[in-house]
């Protein structure tokens, strides 16, 4: 009998920790009482009721991510690519994740597929390119408004690939090719054009500073070719007023005077002809003869031509 008593209390003891359950962080069990929802236990230590109460599903709270196949999808303008999308989500009510739909990860398979090809198709290619964002934002919010009642909570959705025909491809790379090209042509004029404009720029400035400069210089010239005259004239009229101040007497202005005529006549290129009575005054004045040593000398006969010898056969007397 001591030995059945320990045998039960042996068996108790194994079923209380064979129902000992430990809830781990960030996530939530679904405990169901004789087939019918009971509670939702948290992160922690509970006690399941042995054949009465069972775990119907361990549920993780953490942001989970769902990778989807590529989708065919058929824009506005017929043209059939294939688009894959990332989705991220997590559970916030796992009562309604629980019982709210069959297979929920399926489910928000399939409604990002459809809503996809929904935005899609009222877009035109070039328009589906180049408008991620707006098909991201707006996937976003749909799914997220539909998938409220599932327990889940869409917070991103992105579109990992988007990948056209090949043949459309090719077209799109061709389109790019040309359209870099005509670029780098609309570049290459535009450069030339600006190297033009400033080359001719550069040849007017240069050609303006020139002008300023020989302007300048001939402005320079002209000045002090004005100082000089004005200086030159100051001089004079300064000898002038110097002259008068010292009233010089005639025999000094006389001789000033003989002074300038011997100083034109030094001149190997002057010539100066002296009327005959002028010569016999100047003679006649000692002191001028000795300075220009007129009259000192006279100029020989010129030696007689051959024309003027006696011809001997002329001078002989006739008989």
């Amino acid at each position: 009998m001591q030995y059945v008593l320990y045998g039960l209390l042996a068996l108790i003891v194994l079923l209380i920790i064979a129902n000992l359950k430990i809830v781990p962080q960030a996530s939530e069990f679904i405990v169901e009482r004789l087939g019918k929802y009971h509670a939702t236990w948290s992160a922690g230590l509970h006690v399941l009721c042995p054949f009465i109460d069972r775990v119907a599903r361990k549920i993780t709270l953490k942001e989970q991510v769902l990778d989807s196949d590529p989708q065919p999808v058929i824009t506005k303008d017929n043209v059939t690519m294939q688009i894959d999308t990332v989705v991220y989500f997590l559970i916030f009510d796992t009562k309604a994740y629980t019982y709210g739909v069959v297979n929920p990860i399926n489910a928000l398979e399939n409604l990002t597929a459809t809503t996809l090809r929904n935005i899609v198709g009222d877009m035109e290619l070039d328009q589906t390119l180049s408008s991620r964002d707006a098909i991201n934002s707006q996937m976003t919010m749909l799914l997220d408004e539909a998938t409220d009642r599932w327990g889940i909570k869409v917070n991103r959705v992105e579109l990992k690939n988007i990948m056209p025909p090949r043949e459309i491809q090719n077209a799109m790379e061709k389109q790019m090719k040309a359209e870099r090209e005509r670029r780098e042509t609309l570049l290459q004029a535009e450069g030339h054009k600006q190297a033009v404009i400033t080359r001719a720029e550069g040849d007017k400035m240069a050609v303006i500073l020139e002008a300023e400069g020989e302007r300048d210089a001939r402005i320079a010239r002209a000045e002090g070719e004005a100082k000089a005259i004005k200086l030159a004239k100051e001089a004079e009229a300064e000898g002038i007023r110097l002259i008068n101040e010292a009233r010089p007497s005639a025999q000094a202005i006389e001789l000033k005077r003989y002074e300038a005529l011997v100083g034109m006549s030094n001149s190997a290129s002057a010539k100066i002809i002296v009327p005959t009575d002028v010569v016999s005054v100047a003679k006649n004045n000692v002191l001028f003869s000795e300075l220009t040593g007129l009259g000192d000398h006279t100029d020989p006969l010129p030696p007689k031509s051959p024309a003027d010898k006696e011809d001997p056969c002329c001078d002989e007397p006739v008989k």
